[in-house]
């Protein structure tokens, strides 16, 4: 039961030191916050302030405050100029191996690039024909491969014919010679849709950039970088870099078609 106490109470007669320590309780003072009673008829409360210390070894407790380093405007971007950067090359590569699958396709005239995706094993190892051997067109109907080393010989007149480049080599111990037959009506059709495949798959890569990008920048945005109009504005502009490249994809294409 609650003990009442008359307003002539001394204070010291009611907040006394526990009995397990010699001392009292000190009690450290706070900027934040000051120390103050609050009495009534029955009772007394002491308000602390948000850290005390307590001596004779006793636990000091603290209220932690995380603190978070906003990025700065130019780690922002940098980070977007990495983004832009990463795209534009991922894009001029998809480009570039859509022009070397199409270089690759015969259409009637001799070309040395017929034969770069041809790889030949060569001690044990699959290298491309070109690295060994000088390839060359003697004339518009026919390819010449001279290897560096005799000995590959075998090996690449194997290669060539378990490739797709459709043509027979001809091995005379010293150079293999090829010869282009002309295109029927029908293997044109073949090739046309073989080069519209890899026209399509090349659109699809360009897609999947344009996506991975999208997904960064959405990133930066979560994170707080970016705003949301930010992210607008980017995305489409990246949308027009992803067009532009698929122009030329389709340019390159008809060119080909032809």
């Amino acid at each position: 039961m609650a003990t009442s106490f008359s307003q002539t109470t001394p204070l010291r007669s009611i907040f006394q030191p526990p009995q397990n320590l010699s001392k009292p309780i000190l009690l450290s003072h706070s900027s934040e916050s000051s120390y103050s009673f609050k009495r009534s008829s029955a009772y007394v409360t002491l308000k602390l302030p948000r850290s005390i210390t307590l001596s004779k070894g006793l636990s000091t407790l603290h209220r932690r405050k995380r603190i978070v380093r906003a990025a700065t405007i130019e780690e922002i971007e940098a980070e977007k100029s990495a983004i832009e950067t990463d795209v534009k090359n991922r894009m001029e590569r998809t480009l570039e191996n859509v022009r070397t699958n199409f270089s690759s396709i015969r259409t009637g005239r001799a070309s040395p690039s017929m034969l770069d995706k041809i790889e030949v094993e060569y001690y044990g190892s699959p290298v491309g024909l070109k690295t060994i051997a000088q390839i060359s067109t003697p004339d518009a109907s026919s390819l010449l491969v001279q290897p560096y080393d005799k000995s590959s010989l075998k090996a690449i007149e194997k290669a060539i014919v378990n490739s797709d480049v459709g043509m027979t080599p001809n091995n005379d111990g010293e150079v293999i010679r090829l010869s282009i037959p002309q295109l029927t009506s029908d293997r044109r059709k073949e090739l046309t849709k073989i080069v519209a495949k890899q026209v399509e798959d090349g659109k699809v890569a360009l897609r999947n950039i344009r996506r991975d990008a999208l997904k960064a920048y959405e990133k930066l945005e979560k994170d707080k970088k970016l705003s949301e109009d930010n992210v607008k504005d980017l995305s489409s502009d990246l949308q027009k870099l992803t067009d532009d490249y698929i122009k030329k994809v389709d340019a390159i294409y008809k060119q080909k078609e032809k």
